[in-house]
């Protein structure tokens, strides 16, 4: 009894194995959950890998060219310096960088410092119909304006120091023709470009400045060459192009990379304080061509009228000319002819052609008289009516209707 009450007071120590048993549980727990954690961490490193390639795949879309940057440098050679529309992979930054540069896009660009100045009111009241008064004179300080030259100049051929004014806005459209060029000599700060921006609105506003200019100069410089009529009606086109070929060879030696699509005039005005005076010129000059252009078709007329009968009158000549010759020659074929039977009996030839004569004469004639006067004191004439033979007149008149039909 005091044993087992002994021995519930002091209860026996664990043996040995079952400790041997609690420690191999612990390791093998703890090996499982190393492993366990090895595997999520395999799996993490993957995702990141994986993560990692994909954020390097670019998109470049079908109006635009990429090129492709490695540590602020251009990458490739020839051709593959530009990357083509498509999917391409680059290194995550800060190893590489892709630039895409919309080549494709058509921007446009305005211009109206050659206008002159209109407050927001007077520009309502313009786009609504109404008239506006404009000031009594021209402000060079806030107005703009070309100068053209004379027209005097270009009539007498002589350099004159009269210059017109006129007021124009301009509409320029140009595209990116070379994104390496573009990209070099355009700095354009990719760190700029926001969220819902893209590369072609931030570098059309770096490049605006320079473009204003360049077409500032262009159009200054070309104006100046033509008139004021040329400017608003007559070479218009001319004008454009000219001013065009001028801004692309500025904008090439530069090597910007910009290719000018087109150049266009838009409302070309006078000064609005001579508009009225300028209309009534206008009007005066078209009145002027008219009539020039009436002068010249009446002398047109006139000279071919005269050509015509004056070509008339000559074939005429040539023809009486020709019957004439034809006439002589058939002559002289008939003395010719006459001249052996002359000699031997010259009175009975002679005779004989004078009855030819006689008769051809008279066969022209639709009634004969003949007067034989008498001898005697009172010269009394006798007179012999001989009436037209008509069948002989019949047969005239067969005859030239049958030439009538053949003609």
């Amino acid at each position: 009894m005091a044993d087992t009450t002994l021995n519930q007071i002091n209860p026996q120590q664990p043996n040995l194995p079952e400790e041997d048993n609690i420690q191999d549980s612990a390791s093998k727990y703890l090996a499982q959950a190393l492993r366990a954690s090895f595997v999520v961490l395999q799996i993490i490193m993957v995702t990141l890998v994986v993560i990692f390639l994909i954020s390097g795949w670019r998109t470049v879309k079908a109006d635009e060219e990429a090129l492709k940057m490695r540590f602020g440098k251009i990458v490739g050679q020839g051709e593959k310096r530009s990357l083509a529309p498509g999917g391409h992979w680059v290194w995550p930054a800060p190893a590489e960088e892709l630039i895409r540069v919309p080549v494709k896009n058509n921007i446009s660009l305005s211009l109206d410092k050659f206008w002159f100045y209109e407050s927001e009111r007077d520009r309502l009241r313009r786009n609504a119909g109404e008239k506006v008064t404009p000031p009594d004179k021209l402000n060079p300080i806030i107005d703009g304006y070309c100068l053209t030259r004379s027209e005097r100049g270009q009539i007498s051929g002589v350099s004159e120091s009269d210059y017109n004014i006129v007021h124009t806005k301009w509409q320029m459209i140009y595209q990116i023709s070379s994104p390496e060029l573009f990209f070099k000599n355009v700095f354009v700060d990719t760190a700029e470009i926001e969220a819902g921006k893209n590369y072609a609105d931030v570098a059309a506003a770096n490049v605006k400045p320079i473009l204003e200019a360049m077409l500032s100069d262009s159009i200054i410089v070309t104006l100046v060459n033509y008139t004021i009529d040329d400017v608003l009606y007559n070479r218009i086109g001319r004008i454009t192009d000219q001013i065009k070929q001028r801004l692309q060879k500025r904008l090439d030696e530069i090597e910007c990379g910009i290719k000018v699509v087109s150049v266009q005039l838009e409302d070309p005005t006078p000064p609005l304080q001579v508009n009225d005076s300028f209309q009534a010129l206008i009007k005066a000059s078209q009145n002027r061509e008219k009539s020039v252009s009436k002068a010249k078709a009446y002398e047109e007329k006139t000279l071919n009228e005269a050509e015509g009968q004056s070509a008339e009158k000559i074939a005429k000549a040539r023809a009486y000319s020709k019957e004439v010759v034809e006439s002589a020659k058939a002559d002289k074929q008939y003395f010719e002819q006459l001249w052996p039977e002359y000699k031997k009996r010259p009175q009975l030839v002679i005779q004989s052609i004078y009855r030819d004569a006689i008769k051809e004469v008279l066969a022209n004639i639709s009634a004969k008289m003949f007067i034989q006067p008498t001898k005697g004191p009172k010269g009394r004439e006798i007179r012999v009516l001989i009436p037209p033979d008509p069948a002989a007149k019949a047969e005239k008149k067969d005859d030239e209707s049958q030439d009538d039909t053949q003609s």
